[in-house]
């Protein structure tokens, strides 16, 4: 009987909200603080990881100093990392800040940060939604196009998407406002033709929100810092200390992906059952 495949796992983890060396937050969150414990968590983690992805909003204000410090809090991971951009982000200074990242850079994908990477058993593409200046996220015809032939590429490989605006409503009333406000119907449509999409995962929401989207689910990961208040309906907005956390995407084959959310922190235990 042959030995069972291994497992692989790859690290999600967003909104990270990096600022220049000694800034807080709004005076108050050490969003630097909180991706040190976050990286130490990640390098404790066994089976290693086969790397580790960020879905945007990486700094908060898109500063070479802010981009400068997410490198150096970064480097103590040995593994794979993926950087996508968020509302917060600018392209060309994160391109600039991580130039050996040539991923970043795909003539393909024109000015959009897209790609895609070969995993064990799984394919990952990422997408850009990014709408430069605004909080909102789109997916205009050229980005909706690369990402059409870009499945149709690998039909049979089972694939996770990757984007920051999630495509879904969360009824969080501020969050939906400047959530995917173009491109949404036309992205469903291309999703309901390509059934390898295994999971679309996101980031911009600072809370796990899941939702089931044409043949597959659609959901975000916490902020490794803050997170958005739960506040269903209208809304003004809000941010809470509530735990951080990360997504861990756990598999063997691929079609067995199941996603663990991590909270990130020193809590008691574990504890062996008698």
């Amino acid at each position: 009987m042959p030995a069972p495949a291994a497992h692989h796992q790859l690290v999600q983890l967003s909104d990270t909200h990096i600022l220049s060396p000694g800034r807080l937050l709004d005076g108050r969150v050490d969003t630097a603080a909180a991706l040190r414990a976050a990286v130490q968590h990640i390098k404790a983690l066994t089976p290693v990881p086969a790397g580790v992805l960020l879905t945007g909003d990486l700094v908060d204000a898109g500063s070479p100093a802010s981009y400068a410090h997410l490198r150096q809090l970064l480097e103590p991971l040995t593994l794979p990392v993926w950087l996508m951009v968020g509302n917060h982000d600018h392209r060309e200074a994160l391109q600039a800040a991580f130039p050996e990242h040539r991923y970043l850079i795909d003539p393909q994908a024109r000015r959009f940060i897209q790609y895609t990477v070969n995993l064990p058993n799984m394919r990952l593409v990422a997408l850009d939604t990014v709408v430069p200046g605004a909080g909102h996220g789109a997916l205009c015809a050229q980005r909706l196009d690369w990402l059409e032939h870009t499945l149709a590429e690998e039909p049979d490989k089972t694939t996770l998407l990757a984007m920051h605006h999630p495509p879904f409503r969360t009824h969080i009333g501020h969050m939906d406002a400047m959530g995917l406000l173009e491109g949404r119907d036309e992205f469903i449509r291309i999703v309901s033709r390509h059934h390898q999409i295994e999971r679309i995962i996101c980031g911009h929401i600072h809370r796990s929100v899941q939702c089931r989207l044409a043949h597959t689910v659609a959901m975000t990961v916490p902020s490794t810092a803050h997170q958005i208040a739960l506040e269903v309906g209208e809304s003004r907005g809000s941010y809470t200390l509530e735990p951080p956390a990360m997504g861990l995407h756990v598999w063997r084959a691929g079609p067995d992906l199941v996603t663990h959310l991590l909270p990130i922190g020193d809590y008691p235990g574990p504890f062996a059952f008698d």
